[in-house]
């Protein structure tokens, strides 16, 4: 977690300019926080991190430091193995496609489909007894812009069997 004077698109200090550039130059998975809408946390942060300045950078719940210890890391290479990196979308797209042998991306999820082709399939995978898993597109745009060109089918529902497109309802029926 980054706690800075901005945000990663707007940051509004140097510093925490910086660092964003810092971390996104080196893939770093990284949320933010603008210490500019919470006063309160703003001076807290200060006290229990005893660092009096921003940014101030996190990693699993631990300080590791302010733009000059990052600059430090960053130059003994050390900066990689402290961050987490950002999972490339088309190893995360893989790894969705393959956490289970069925897997249906879909409006909805086995629950409640949120549009008439993803109920449709929905019924036929029920009345089929086949064991499948379900991921809703609708809850992350990434995942659901990047399947439709990492599969080259530029529509939902899309079925996939041992990590292999099927296809959508039209091929499923």
């Amino acid at each position: 977690m980054l706690f800075m004077k901005g945000s990663p698109k707007e940051p509004r200090c140097g510093f925490s300019k910086q660092m964003v550039e810092i971390l996104s130059k080196h893939g770093v998975a990284f949320s933010s926080f603008d210490v500019f809408s919470d006063e309160e946390v703003r001076q807290g942060l200060k006290t229990f991190s005893n660092w009096p300045t921003y940014p101030q950078l996190y990693v699993a719940g631990e300080l590791i430091g302010g733009l000059d210890i990052i600059k430090e890391l960053e130059a003994s290479g050390e900066l990689g193995a402290i961050c987490p990196k950002v999972q490339k979308l088309e190893d995360r797209l893989k790894a969705l496609i393959n956490k289970a042998p069925v897997m249906l991306f879909m409006k909805g999820n086995k629950q409640m489909a949120k549009c008439g082709f993803s109920k449709q399939i929905l019924e036929i995978m029920n009345n089929s007894g086949v064991d499948y898993e379900t991921f809703d597109i609708l809850e992350d745009e990434e995942v659901r812009q990047g399947l439709k060109s990492f599969s080259n089918w530029p529509t939902y529902p899309q079925l996939y069997v041992k990590g292999e497109l099927v296809g959508g309802l039209d091929i499923v029926k």
